[in-house]
């Protein structure tokens, strides 16, 4: 089987239909990614079966989790080459998505690949800490999603204080993820949240995946985020 073949078959699998646009889409994705990889560090993955495995399909589970269908407002925290964000886009494009990533040359990428792939979505250059203390950015999203490698403790301040009341904060994690939340419960608490029902996958290629779903019950206390040296010091 092509990698199409293989991204369309496992997107079926977990109930997301891709059209021919969408996978022109991604075919056009995965060769601007290994071409700009030869010039910045973007991904460890670079051979085209593992970037639909790795990065493709795992991204797009997530969308098991968010209701695309209502063209909710999406932030993707510490995005990188676009993941999950952009194949969540490609997959549903009446998302409205911001792609958050504070390093310059990532967002200056993130969009070319956006012009290229002849999609829409915000850019914004800012670390997460800064972004989730401003007006424009902080509590207007129905989803905040997060494939970036931090503990939980740390994600969730993070990512919740850019979510609504009523939203939903998805971060996608491995095998430990139900440890890391066990862990965060009073971080999830005192930023306003509530632990939802979590979605748990085996995905051919990338081993066990659990979606953490926390919703938003009331509003972040002005106090968060703290700094990213705190943060880290002293997670919650």
């Amino acid at each position: 089987m092509t990698e199409r073949e293989i991204l369309k078959k496992n997107a079926g699998e977990f109930g997301v239909s891709l059209d021919d646009t969408a996978l022109d889409r991604f075919e056009l994705y995965a060769r601007l990614l290994i071409k700009q990889n030869e010039v910045m560090n973007l991904t460890a993955v670079t051979d085209p079966r593992g970037i639909t495995d790795k990065h493709f399909t795992d991204s797009l589970t997530i969308l098991k989790a968010v209701a695309p269908a209502d063209g909710p407002e999406v932030i993707d925290v510490g995005t990188g080459a676009g993941f999950p964000g952009l194949p969540m886009l490609i997959a549903c494009p009446g998302i409205r998505l911001t792609l958050l990533d504070s390093t310059n040359k990532k967002c200056d990428f993130l969009e070319f690949l956006l012009r290229e792939l002849g999609l829409t979505a915000k850019v914004c250059r800012m670390r997460a800490e800064d972004a989730g203390k401003e007006p424009g950015y902080r509590e207007r999203y129905d989803f905040a999603v997060s494939r970036a490698v931090a503990g939980m403790r740390e994600l969730c301040e993070y990512c919740l204080p850019f979510v609504r009341p009523g939203g939903t904060f998805i971060a996608m994690k491995g095998s430990k993820g139900l440890a890391e939340l066990e862990e965060a419960k009073t971080a999830v608490r005192r930023l306003g949240g509530a632990a939802g029902e979590t979605i748990s996958l085996d995905l051919a290629g990338c081993g066990e995946r659990n979606l953490l779903r926390i919703r938003k019950i009331s509003q972040t206390p002005t106090d968060y985020p703290r700094s990213s040296a705190q943060i880290a010091k002293k997670p919650l």
